[in-house]
Parts: C-alpha cells; structure tokens; sequence
C-alpha cells in the first residue's frame, strides 16, 4: 500500500479489518506476532490484518479509548464488531473473525 489511507478509509469496507494495537516495547504484543501471521494465513483475503503501533499513532490509539495493549479490534463497515484486551490465541481469534465474513 503505497499511499496512505485514512483509518476511516482502512475499515469502512465489507471485509472484516482485524487491529491489533500494540508497541515494539511490549511483551506480550511480541508474543502475539506469530500468532498474528498464523491467523493471516487462515484467512487470506477473507479479512485484513493491520498492526497499528500505539506509540506512533497515539491520537487514534487515544481516540479508541486503548488503555492496556495488546488490543484487538473487528471493524466491518466501519463499525466495531469486536474487542478485546490481553494475549489471543490463534484459534479465538479466527473463530471471531470467521463469524464476519
């Protein structure tokens, strides 16, 4: 993606958007990363997989109220579907997003 969209833009589609807001400093958000890129591969192009790293987009991680991270959200025409707070597995989360397709 070569120009940047607005996140309005990101999650106003059909396609469910999965968030997952987290920081480079932050355990947890680290651990989360392979799980992140098996749930991608599950779903292919069924859903998108953003990382928005809350420290260098603090006025939309402030606008979303994210208080502890890693925070996940499902947007599907723009509208929050989902969330939750703290370490997913990756069969949760599949077996959330699945549900938006």
């Amino acid at each position: 993606m070569s120009e940047k969209m607005s996140f309005k833009e990101l999650v106003s589609g059909e396609t469910p958007v999965l968030i997952d807001f987290y920081a480079d400093w932050c355990g947890p958000c680290k651990a989360m990363t392979p799980i992140i890129k098996e749930v991608a591969s599950e779903v292919g192009d069924k859903a998108r997989i953003i990382k928005i790293d809350v420290d260098k987009n603090q006025t939309i991680s402030n606008k979303l109220n994210i208080r502890g991270i890693p925070t996940f959200m499902i947007y599907k025409s723009g509208e929050v579907v989902w969330r939750a707070s703290g370490m997913q597995s990756a069969h949760q989360l599949l077996q959330t997003i699945q549900k938006y397709y």
